[in-house]
């Protein structure tokens, strides 16, 4: 019997879960487009434990959820910024990402948001173009001194 999928609110208690989703992203799946050097400043072996939960905690998070394990998380912040969107790499390409993109898209809406926004990795571009996201401009940003390439990328949603 197949396992369902729920995606839900973020709930007190999900931070050290989401981390390890986060981790598993970038240091499995994201390291195919980037450096060592690059990979270790973005998710490092030692985080701070109480500064990420204060980072998950602020943006709310919706989160991905098969059986009792958390597979995946995104959010959209009132002004269409989308800040995380990550998936376990246990997981890519398995549904995950399309069900988070989904519930962005209706929260979107459900805010009356015009325009989602985000600086996507170089991993993650691809699949956000197939959700109709466009790059605006190569970025970069600088984590831990080390800087790491992304792209801005928009979509404009319909009223």
């Amino acid at each position: 019997m197949k396992t369902a999928l729920v995606v839900r609110p973020f709930r007190i208690g999900d931070e050290a879960a989401l981390h390890g989703v986060f981790y598993s992203a970038i240091r499995e799946v994201a390291c195919r487009d980037y450096t060592s050097e690059q990979i270790a400043a973005w998710a490092p072996v030692e985080w701070d434990r109480t500064a990420w939960a204060d980072r998950i905690r602020q943006i709310r998070p919706h989160v991905v959820e098969i059986g009792a394990e958390l597979v995946g998380y995104a959010d959209v912040q009132p002004n269409g910024y989308m800040d995380h969107f990550f998936v376990a790499a246990a997981w890519a390409r398995k549904g995950v990402g399309r069900a988070l993109m989904d519930r962005v898209h209706s929260t979107a809406f459900d805010l009356g948001v015009k325009l989602l926004w985000s600086d996507v990795s170089r991993t993650a571009q691809p699949f956000f173009s197939r959700f109709g996201f466009r790059i605006v401009r190569e970025s970069s940003a600088v984590i831990r001194g080390v800087t790491v390439p992304n792209a801005h990328m928009e979509k404009h949603l319909e009223g």
